[in-house]
């Protein structure tokens, strides 16, 4: 009698499914007409600022500051690209309303690994996009125009600005997830964020609102701020983009689609 050979048991890879969401919401961000906008105005704006400030002081004998320009294309670039950003994440799941029954109950994918998936893909997408222009930038500015700048300083600022553009993605996905189609999702992220930002310029100054950091970037990029302040942004910006992706995911786990 033949004996039987052993089987060997089957591994199953129980975050298969979200890796797989990954990847596709990946490769859609970078096909997305919007995404491809952003990236163009971001690299047209970033070079043509360069150009205004270096080319016309240069042929008079003027010395531009590389803090200067580095500053207000973070800044601008926050301010500018927040609007297509929120474009860009505020229908990252209610765009695929229709197929989501599909995609998620029809097969072996949970809500929350299809949630986590597209959340995870667009904060990696838009944010290395981000430090790839910003360290572009950066590299551009001590060829052509005076080192007045802080390695340090300059890191810090570019974490800094990539921490509150993360909670604008975070909260885009948490709304995209909870709105039923996108352009009101779009609209109601709007108001929540531009109108969130003003109100937080009303605080009191130890609080850390977000355009009194805007505004104090070119002391943040010479090296000189202040950590604990700064630190503080940045955890605010953390919870308030883990809170909204919780709630987002929560709610996208139990309502009907």
């Amino acid at each position: 009698m033949d004996a039987v050979a052993p089987t060997k048991p089957v591994t199953i890879n129980r975050w298969l499914p979200y890796w797989a969401v990954f990847q596709a919401d990946v490769r859609q961000t970078l096909q997305s007409w919007v995404y491809r906008t952003w990236v163009l105005l971001s690299f047209i704006g970033a070079a043509g600022y360069l150009l205004y400030r270096y080319a016309p002081y240069h042929e008079a004998g003027l010395i531009q500051s590389a803090a200067a320009y580095v500053s207000d294309l973070l800044r601008w670039t926050l301010l500018g690209s927040a609007a297509l950003v929120i474009v860009l994440t505020g229908g990252s799941i209610s765009s695929e309303r229709g197929t989501v029954a599909d995609s998620v109950l029809s097969r072996g994918i949970s809500r929350y690994q299809y949630f986590l998936g597209k959340w995870h893909a667009r904060l990696a997408t838009v944010l290395v996009t981000y430090l790839l222009i910003g360290i572009i930038a950066l590299t551009s500015s001590l060829f052509f125009l005076q080192e007045d700048l802080s390695l340090l300083g300059s890191l810090v600022a570019v974490v800094t600005v990539a921490a509150l553009l993360g909670a604008v993605i975070s909260c885009g996905v948490a709304v995209s997830a909870v709105s039923n189609s996108t352009l009101p999702g779009v609209a109601v992220l709007w108001l929540l964020l531009y109108g969130g930002g003003f109100a937080m310029s009303l605080l009191p100054p130890p609080f850390p609102a977000p355009d009194r950091v805007l505004h104090s970037l070119p002391d943040i990029v010479r090296g000189h701020y202040h950590m604990v302040a700064l630190g503080r942004l940045c955890a605010w910006c953390l919870g308030i983009s883990c809170a909204a992706a919780f709630a987002g995911m929560g709610y996208f786990g139990r309502r009907d689609v």
